[in-house]
């Protein structure tokens, strides 16, 4: 670890500390970092938006994805400061960063009654053993769409 990572896992942790000042939300904060500078961060603020997916990660990709211009953070490093959660675990592969740095883990998240572990079991089991109920319908309708998107000449693939 450079000092440079330290600088910004700092900056993450003190987006978490400010989240929790304002009452924005849970106790997370997150950086984007590419060529040495900040491009995107954010900390979480689930309940003073009301929005579920307001995870400081979440935020901090689409900053920086908006800041570079892309779908994508090519040569982007993530640093927050808690292991991501499955949803924002999700994004940040979707984002396709080169490296994420994390500071507390997801079983400190869960010592304050934080569920991301919940879910992290929950993925493991078939849909039909999950808590929440999951229902496969209409299929057959749905892959035509699928479809047309492999045919699609002028689509843009990420």
């Amino acid at each position: 670890m450079t000092e440079a990572d330290r600088k910004f896992m700092s900056r993450a942790i003190d987006l978490a500390r400010i989240g929790v000042a304002e009452n924005a939300g849970g106790p997370f904060g997150c950086v984007v970092v590419k060529d040495g500078e900040i491009v995107g961060e954010g900390n979480n603020r689930v309940t003073s938006t009301n929005d579920p997916t307001a995870h400081a990660e979440v935020i901090a990709i689409r900053n920086a994805c908006e800041a570079l211009g892309s779908f994508q953070l090519d040569g982007c490093t993530i640093y927050t400061s808690c292991e991501p959660c499955p949803m924002c675990l999700g994004a940040i592969y979707w984002a396709r960063p080169e490296k994420v740095f994390y500071a507390c883990t997801r079983m400190d998240a869960a010592a304050i009654d934080f569920d991301d572990d919940f879910i992290y079991q929950e993925l493991e089991k078939p849909n039909d053993e999950r808590e929440m109920v999951m229902t496969n319908l209409m299929r057959d309708e749905a892959i035509e769409v699928f479809q047309d998107w492999a045919a699609k000449a002028d689509k843009v693939e990420y």
